[in-house]
């Protein structure tokens, strides 16, 4: 490979200035001693397993730990310089690398947070805590519906396809997550051997291309999708209709990305880029929507069916539950995907100004379900931007019984924000599919973070949860959750959003303008145009 081949030749050399400063001059070991010492370190790098970015850059790549070491003057001022900002904060990052490194301190000193600046959320905590449950609970999908329900995580690896990320990076999380307990969504891009080699739980995402159960004209293929929904690995099918960050835009896979082993499990030809439609052919009402989501949990054999969305407006969720009624057949999760959330491919246009952010999102699906008396059978996934204990019950305050996370997982699997994603020269071998590059990501070390972050970071929501009194999530209630809204003001959830009582839509009690519109509005036969 190239990189021992540069330590080779660099051997060579330090050890030829070796010998010209024994038997000509002392002076040659000027330029024999510093190129020894690199070689040293550069075969160090080389050998070790523990980091990814030292493996394919032996030598320079302890530049970027430099960086680190006079952190944020230099590093944060160089990701806000040219990232403008977009990427997870400083505290985020650190807290997701030491959790998957099994690094569990305390911090000194007091919050690192502006807690009298607009914005500020914080938990309200009980006089009288409860203890920290011993097994992490979990939320079944399909209790009513499936012959094969499934018992959901509160935190499971979010939708990242193989192709986007490398071999090594889809056996490595979903080893953890086999070891671990929770799931792993596969992305848009298909079933690959290395989602399947480990074990870990599936939930298989078709997208608008429907890689992997692909037509050759490009159609859904009923045959080749239920024969792979058949495998015990798959656990949930979930159709993607949307992407927090690029919401009515499909999919990119650059063509540099798509070897011949890519385009065998997406069903698409080699060294052609990939551009999945923005729109679905398998339906084009609510209605139809709905009839498909219960097609699909009958190809799979009655495991759970669900579809992952970011939420466009009130009145289209509204008459996917219109249609749900009406057909009674109702999706067993909906996965709300924020605003917030990452990728690998976008505008910079779709990705900061369109879609309903996670926040505003959750609420709106999980009021139009507890107004339509769906909630108790709907279970509400959240996505985007979930990295820490706090995220998780932030989210389960504001509807979500389960989420899922992939930015803060490729963390845990070595990712460093370098941004190439889109380029195939990922310097950790976390989203490339160049062997050389992918081959440096240690399998049997990240999948061990994967677990250990996951591990953790369900254990800090806990935590927080029992600091609040509350041992089961089902005990969270919106007025638990504070928000200063002002310097001089703070509201709690349940003052700050509208929460509809169970059947409120069906009954036409106690509803604001807003919903009682967008309800009447509802068109089970027609999405908003």
């Amino acid at each position: 490979m190239l990189r021992r081949g540069i330590v080779a030749a660099l051997a060579l050399v330090a050890l030829g200035c070796a010998a010209l400063a024994m038997a000509v001059s002392p002076w040659w070991w000027l330029l024999a001693a510093p190129l020894l010492g690199c070689t040293a370190v550069g075969t160090y790098d080389v050998l070790q397993r523990r980091h990814s970015v030292l493996r394919n850059y032996p030598v320079i790549g302890h530049l970027r730990y430099l960086m680190e070491l006079i952190r944020p003057e230099v590093q944060q001022y160089f990701i806000e310089r040219h990232y403008d900002g977009r990427p997870f904060d400083r505290e985020t990052r650190e807290t997701v690398y030491e959790r998957a490194k099994g690094v569990f301190g305390d911090d000194p000193f007091g919050t690192q947070l502006s807690v009298y600046e607009p914005g500020y959320e914080y938990f309200t905590h009980s006089v009288k805590p409860t203890p920290v449950p011993e097994r992490p609970p979990t939320v079944r999908l399909g209790a009513a519906t499936c012959a094969q329900p499934y018992d959901m995580a509160l935190l499971n690896v979010s939708a990242m396809s193989f192709g986007s990320l490398s071999p090594q990076a889809i056996l490595a999380l979903n080893r953890g997550a086999s070891e671990g307990g929770f799931a792993h969504d596969t992305g848009e891009g298909g079933i690959s051997e290395y989602h399947l080699r480990h074990g870990g739980d599936l939930v298989w995402e078709i997208g608008t291309g429907y890689f992997g159960c692909r037509t050759d004209a490009g159609g859904f293929d009923e045959r080749e999708f239920a024969e792979k929904a058949a495998q015990d690995a798959v656990r949930c099918v979930e159709l993607k209709l949307s992407q927090g960050a690029k919401p009515g835009k499909g999919g990119v896979l650059p063509g540099a990305k798509v070897n011949a082993e890519v385009a065998r499990v997406r069903d698409v030809p080699e060294g052609e880029t990939v551009i999945s439609p923005g729109y679905h052919q398998v339906f084009s009402t609510p209605r139809e929507l709905v009839r498909f989501i219960g097609h699909m949990r009958e190809l799979a054999g009655g495991k759970p069916a669900g579809f992952k969305l970011c939420v466009g407006t009130r009145r289209d969720v509204l008459a996917v539950c219109k249609a749900a009624l009406e057909e009674q057949i109702w999706p067993d999760f909906i996965v709300v995907d924020g605003a917030e959330g990452g990728t690998g491919a976008a505008p910079m246009e779709f990705v900061d100004h369109v879609g309903t952010p996670l926040t505003e999102g959750l609420n709106i699906v999980h009021n139009a379900l507890v107004g339509t008396g769906l909630r108790d059978r709907v279970r509400i996934g959240a996505s985007g931007k979930v990295a820490t204990g706090a995220d998780i019950v932030k989210r389960l305050i504001q509807g979500a019984d389960y989420t899922n996370a992939a930015r803060a997982m490729m963390f845990a699997v070595g990712c460093i924000q370098a941004q190439r994603c889109h380029t195939n020269t990922c310097p950790v071998g976390v989203a490339t599919q160049d062997p050389a590059r992918a081959g440096a990501l240690d399998v049997e070390d990240k999948y061990r973070r994967v677990r250990r972050f996951q591990e953790a970071t369900v254990h800090s929501a806990l935590e927080i949860m029992a600091a609040m009194g509350v041992d089961d999530p089902g005990l969270l209630r919106p007025h638990m959750l504070r928000r200063r809204v002002s310097h001089e003001r703070v509201t709690s959830y349940a003052d700050l959003f509208t929460w509809l009582e169970p059947g409120a839509l069906l009954e036409g009690r106690g509803l604001p303008d807003e919903w009682a519109r967008a309800w009447d509005r509802a068109d089970p036969d027609a999405f908003t145009a």
